[in-house]
């Protein structure tokens, strides 16, 4: 079969035209990814790292950084530090959040905790560990930090002061212990170290507006942990600012009853804190005179602390007990510092008292002295057996003089009544020792044989004859009585003999009666008889 000749085809290249639309998906992608890369880039803030103890709860990626529950970055990384003791975060701040890269700026870590402001980060079981932040007020940047491991108590922005505290004890207070004012509570403790003398502590307290224009120069302050419990004339008292302050300690601040608060604190002011309201609220003391006592008593009951009394006012405290060897006199005393308070009894004498440490003062404690001032252990409570110290006057005393020259002060001293009567229980014991009880009793027990005896042979012998006798007089009397009758003879005869002798006085008184009217009848007889 024969095929027709075919010829090839002629190729033609078409007139190029406009670009293909397919070129332009990529190109806009890239475009997108370059906007969106520069906006991202543009939207960053500066990274800055945070040390912390460890990483508990956090993941690079995921972890985020807050400010009042706001994001302003995230955890890019997590490392260790070169010596393996801590963690480094590197934080991303956002571009808004760039004022967190200064100096004071603070961070921690929220997870749940308990503390003494109660149960706090909740919220964190479900959306996990966070890290919180609280903005520096310096202006200089920074962009390496140490953590917190607790969250700071006072943020910045937190209206109120913040004062500082010198006391001798730091008790059970802790950062976050509540501070009161009339039994609100008003604030709280920030911090607190030891005192750089190692003589007392510092406590560092933030009070809340507007209970801070409540604290003045004259305002006081003092622990106000635990359960006070006093027994007084008035009876059981219990006082507690609130059951916190029994588990986790408090502090209280007031201005004392009657006095001007004086004008308001500075900021970070300091003042003294006391150990109880008691020791706030009272006056200024001035300077301590320092006195010793000696006494030849066991100080079994006495410490540090107890108090020196005057008829009831409490004078100063004891301050330190000891004892002492007297070479001369081969015996111990016992030896007591105190530090006495003057002031205490000037504020209360109507008539200013001298300066103690002016010749005035001396010479009137060198009065005192001879008149009989003298200190004394005395028992403060029967149920505790606690004993104090009491300045009394005792003018029988034996006379003594006081050194007034010398520092400290000594101070004489007398046994107290308990130490008398013991002395004088001892001595009556000493005397009935000295009685014989042994001779005694022996006598005693042989008058009580001889008795027996008696009363036996009056048994025997005088009572039968006793009670004949009794019979016989029982008949005598009988027979009297019978004798005796108003219808017996011898009564009637008696009778009648008593009316002759009657009529008989009768007689011779009438004639008494005519001897005396004519006394010459003795002589002559009467008229009618003369012959």
């Amino acid at each position: 079969m024969h095929l027709p000749n075919l010829t090839s085809p002629e190729l033609r290249p078409h007139k190029r035209r406009l670009p293909s639309l397919i070129w332009l998906v990529p190109l806009i992608c890239a475009l997108i990814g370059i906007a969106l890369v520069a906006k991202s880039v543009a939207e960053k803030g500066p990274v800055i790292t945070v040390t912390f103890d460890n990483a508990e709860g956090m993941e690079a990626g995921k972890t985020k950084v807050k400010y009042k529950d706001v994001d302003i970055g995230s955890v890019q990384a997590i490392t260790l530090s070169k010596d393996l003791r801590r963690v480094i975060v590197s934080i991303q701040l956002g571009k808004n959040a760039a004022k967190f890269a200064t100096q004071g700026t603070r961070f921690w870590v929220v997870r749940p905790r308990v503390g003494a402001n109660g149960i706090s980060g909740l919220g964190t079981l479900l959306s996990g560990a966070y890290i919180g932040a609280d903005i520096g007020r310096s202006t200089g940047t920074q962009s390496d930090f140490v953590g917190l491991e607790n969250p700071p108590i006072v943020t910045t922005g937190q209206r109120g002061h913040q004062y500082t505290l010198r006391g001798e004890s730091l008790g059970s207070i802790d950062i976050g212990a509540p501070v009161f004012y009339h039994r609100i509570q008003a604030g709280q403790v920030v911090g607190f170290s030891l005192d750089p003398h190692g003589d007392g502590v510092i406590v560092n307290v933030f009070v809340n507006a507007p209970f801070d224009q409540y604290v003045g120069t004259h305002t006081r302050w003092w622990h106000a942990s635990g359960v006070d419990l006093r027994l007084d004339s008035n009876g059981l008292k219990l006082n507690t600012q609130s059951l916190a302050t029994v588990v986790v300690g408090g502090l209280a601040f007031q201005t004392p009853v009657g006095q001007d608060g004086g004008p308001p604190a500075a900021d970070k002011a300091e003042f003294r804190l006391a150990a109880d309201e008691q020791d706030a609220m009272r006056e200024p003391d001035g300077q301590p005179l320092n006195v010793v006592m000696r006494f030849d008593q066991s100080l079994r009951g006495l410490s540090v602390g107890a108090p020196v009394d005057l008829r009831g006012i409490v004078l100063g405290q004891v301050t330190g007990i000891g004892i002492e060897y007297s070479e001369t006199q081969k015996s111990f005393s016992m030896k007591v510092s105190m530090a006495l308070y003057p002031d205490r009894l000037s504020r209360r004498s109507s008539d200013a008292l001298p300066d103690p440490n002016t010749p005035g003062g001396h010479e009137l404690l060198q009065h005192l002295v001879t008149e009989g001032l003298r200190g004394q252990l005395r028992t403060g409570s029967l149920l505790t057996g606690q004993l104090y110290v009491a300045l009394d006057m005792f003018p029988k005393a034996p006379r003594a003089s006081v050194d007034v020259s010398r520092n400290p002060i000594e101070l004489p001293t007398v046994p107290n009544t308990l130490d008398e009567l013991q002395v004088q229980v001892a001595d009556i014991a000493r005397k009935l020792n000295q009685v014989p009880f042994d001779k005694i009793g022996a006598n005693l027990n042989g008058a009580l044989e001889n008795a027996n005896k008696l009363f036996g042979h009056m048994d025997t012998e005088v009572v039968p004859q006793a009670r004949d006798t009794l019979a016989a007089a029982q008949k005598t009397f009988s027979t009297a009585e019978t004798t005796l009758h108003q219808a017996a003879p011898m009564q009637s005869d008696i009778q009648d003999a008593m009316q002759e002798l009657t009529r008989t006085l009768q007689s011779l008184n009438a004639l008494a009666d005519y001897l005396e009217r004519h006394p010459q009848a003795l002589l002559f007889g009467k008229k009618g008889d003369q012959p």
